[in-house]
């Protein structure tokens, strides 16, 4: 089939490549002056079909959490962050059974006088204070770890650090950090630091991390849609986020249900895949690591 440009149809040949509209893929042009020329006539039927494919992107159901497993047992991580902890030295995120594991073989070699407390996964010496830990997290930073830096654009704003939070976040986005683009959405809602309130890029950020399986990101775009009157984009959302294992998106879900909002079988598969979801990241050596917690 032979392709021809939109704006002035001249064939393409050895000679001529036509190059795709990158925000639509439905024209093609020999150069950008045509581009630009033909740009009020295509600008409608490119923005219809530019937001028709990010929203194949953005419905499409993730396998997992954006936490993904732990790197030790290698299972999947809780979305309950209590239930997990990140290692400063390492940029980890290791799973409450593995770290309570970890305790109790140092606990034992520590009555022999054998060993020091360490990392669970690089066996770093822990640090002994707040000051040690914020040290070696800066490590991480200055060798651009996406986890550590925006870790540390996250001490920044619980500090009342907005200027550097918000370069931190931007940062740690930039270099492809998930929860750093659903950190920035905050900043953008509230409108704080160095930031005003925009709601065109606030949703942007949540967009990014629901993508990338962020479950609290995906049931904040849901409210969202809710808010102006899109129930049945906010019902995908929450299908898809409940399906992840987030109780808050299952609480919506089972009120829309209610309402006659939620097919059954929608419902249904969505509890399935949430029981699924927070099955799996269960084990007895995490059971036994909580009870332990919970004396």
């Amino acid at each position: 089939m032979i392709q021809c440009c939109a704006a002035c149809s001249v064939a393409e040949n050895e000679n001529i490549k036509l190059k795709k509209c990158t925000a639509c893929y439905l024209v093609r042009y020999c150069s950008v002056k045509c581009q630009k020329e033909h740009r009020p006539k295509h600008k409608r039927d490119c923005k219809k079909r530019a937001a028709e494919l990010r929203d194949e992107i953005l419905f499409k159901q993730t396998e997992s959490s954006h936490y993904g497993d732990c790197p030790i047992c290698f299972l999947p991580l809780s979305i309950d962050e209590q239930k997990s902890t990140l290692m400063a030295c390492c940029s980890k995120k290791i799973c409450i059974g593995c770290n309570y594991a970890n305790m109790i073989r140092e606990l034992e070699g520590k009555l022999e006088g054998k060993i020091q407390q360490t990392c669970p996964f690089c066996r770093h010496l822990l640090p002994k204070s707040q000051a040690e830990s914020e040290q070696n997290l800066m490590k991480r930073v200055e060798a651009n770890d996406p986890v550590a830096v925006c870790e540390m654009g996250v001490m920044c704003y619980n500090k009342g650090d907005y200027k550097g939070a918000f370069g931190y976040l931007t940062k740690a986005a930039g270099l492809g950090d998930i929860n750093a683009h659903f950190e920035l959405s905050n900043f953008y809602y509230e409108g704080k630091g160095v930031v005003q309130e925009d709601k065109k890029k606030e949703v942007y950020h949540l967009e990014e991390a629901a993508i990338r399986g962020h479950p609290k990101a995906r049931h904040n775009l849901a409210c969202n849609e809710m808010s102006i009157g899109r129930n049945n984009r906010a019902v995908k959302h929450w299908i898809i986020a409940a399906k992840l294992g987030y109780d808050d998106a299952l609480e919506n879900l089972k009120l829309e249900y209610r309402e006659g909002q939620v097919s059954k079988e929608d419902f249904a598969s969505a509890l399935r895949a949430h029981q699924a979801a927070v099955d799996a990241t269960k084990s007895s050596q995490r059971d036994e690591a909580e009870a332990a917690r919970n004396k």
